[in-house]
């Protein structure tokens, strides 16, 4: 995969080894507009990632991993309580987001996303619980990089969870037992809305409306299993 070096005076040192790759989409109208805009040391608050993954799959290359990009903002994941930044390496994949059109990926983009996410994974050995959404780690904030994104794609080469299948069981949680669960499962519930909506947009996308049902019971169950099964 040939990678462009487009580098961005927007990053710092690193206070974490890295464990974690953080998806997003640019939420910009256009690919020029989102990577002037993650390249500006100008701008109130300066924010930048470490690849850019275009829609016809080209990858530029801002920030050099030893070092902190700033993507990720106020959030948390499992045992990571702050600075997602140090732990994390940042991709930003063009697409105008909720705001501006939101849109299906082309399938040239979620290659060049897919070879990518393999490499960084196996160079720090991140495990597929740590290959989350931006608004997985900040569901108060976050829709990024939404429902349309083809997690089960990255599931089928084991670079992320799957949406487990099989042998579902639902354990009838109140849903307070639910929000202890997703607490346990990595996700700030803090705002309990935002992060089941969060928890459905990654899992369930297919009906994002809030609400605590049987599917979502039973799929949260199989994804504290030690094997989550599905998108096989």
């Amino acid at each position: 995969m040939n990678i462009i070096d487009a580098a961005s005076p927007n990053f710092d040192e690193r206070a974490r080894p890295i464990s974690m790759i953080v998806l997003h989409y640019t939420g910009m109208q256009d690919a020029d507009s989102a990577i002037a805009r993650l390249r500006d040391p100008e701008a109130a608050n300066r924010v930048s990632a470490h690849y850019v993954v275009a829609e016809d799959g080209t990858v530029l290359r801002l920030v050099p991993e030893d070092k902190r990009a700033w993507h990720a903002g106020l959030a948390s994941w499992r045992d990571i309580p702050s600075d997602i930044n140090s732990a994390s390496v940042g991709i930003e994949i063009v697409n105008p987001g909720h705001e501006f059109g939101y849109r299906p990926f082309p399938d040239e983009q979620i290659a060049s996303v897919v070879q990518l996410v393999m490499q960084i994974k196996d160079r720090y050995q991140i495990t597929r619980g740590n290959i989350v959404g931006h608004s997985d780690i900040a569901p108060q904030r976050k829709r990024d990089p939404g429902e349309l994104f083809p997690w089960s794609k990255l599931a089928r080469l084991r670079l992320a969870l799957p949406r487990p299948t099989k042998n579902l069981m639902d354990p009838n949680w109140t849903q307070a037992g639910f929000l202890l669960a997703l607490e346990r499962f990595g996700y700030d519930v803090t705002d309990p809305m935002a992060a089941i909506m969060a928890f459905q947009r990654r899992f369930r996308p297919e009906m994002i409306d809030g609400e605590v049902d049987a599917e979502c019971r039973m799929i949260l169950l199989a994804l504290l299993l030690p094997k989550p099964q599905g998108d096989d």
